[in-house]
């Protein structure tokens, strides 16, 4: 696989990205938390964006993957911050964004900040507000205490290590919930979501489109499909997803 390039943010960050030049509109992958630009469906995008000379962009957050710094270091609003950088800096014009996870979440951030970036979206198992939703309200009180006092929790994961959740996490999401006022998006949104997810269950997905606001926004949902969605079959439900959106915009 080839080297990354590296590109300095106005923030100092270092981040490792990958850029394919096709033709525009071009579309960027978004990952999830602790996930890399190495996973499964943004290498698939990549591969199908190669085959149709489409411009496609993936790239690591700060302290993901390639590019520099810690991952406990970092929260929603840096993240989100990096996605803006690797846009701006890196792409012309308006882009399909496709968001996996918490790369929905950014997504949905980059369309309030900068509308005018966004062509479509395509979201994959979106969990907007997950530090609050997923893992406050969803703690016991000596868990709430831990990372309080503490500053982190570590919490089990079946993707390997421990999950660590710091304070600074849980606090900055606060201050970036999309979920809290209204969010309307003008152009076409495609949201896919598995009904065997564990991690973000299908009702965060019935509630995330009953809150969206737009004249072509669809919600599919995927039967048996995990959190990975990352079975051929997933895969292409992604593809398909995006060449519908570049269609309708």
């Amino acid at each position: 696989m080839a080297e990354p390039a590296f590109l300095e943010t106005p923030n100092g960050r270092r981040l490792a990205y990958h850029l394919f030049s096709g033709r525009r509109p071009g579309v960027v992958f978004l990952g999830g938390l602790r996930s890399d630009m190495s996973g499964t469906k943004a290498v698939h995008l990549e591969a199908w964006a190669r085959r149709s000379g489409r411009e496609f962009l993936r790239f690591d957050y700060s302290g993901h993957g390639e590019s520099a710094g810690e991952f406990t270091e970092g929260s929603i609003g840096e993240w989100a911050e990096d996605a803006w950088a690797a846009i701006d800096m890196l792409t012309e014009g308006p882009q399909v964004l496709v968001g996996s996870s918490m790369g929905g979440w950014i997504s949905l951030l980059i369309a309030k900040k900068m509308p005018e970036r966004l062509l479509g979206l395509v979201t994959i198992a979106a969990a907007p507000d997950f530090t609050e939703i997923g893992y406050w309200n969803a703690w016991s009180a000596a868990e709430r205490k831990t990372v309080m006092e503490e500053g982190e929790i570590a919490l089990p994961s079946e993707y390997g290590d421990a999950m660590v959740i710091t304070r600074k996490l849980i606090e900055d999401g606060r201050e970036h919930l999309v979920l809290s006022d209204p969010l309307e998006i003008r152009s076409p949104v495609r949201m896919l979501q598995g009904t065997a997810d564990k991690d973000v269950p299908q009702e965060m997905a019935l509630r995330l489109l009953d809150h969206l606001e737009g004249p072509d926004i669809r919600l599919e949902l995927i039967k048996d499909a995990d959190h990975r969605f990352s079975t051929p079959e997933c895969l292409d439900t992604i593809t398909r997803a995006v060449e519908e959106v570049l269609i309708h915009a």
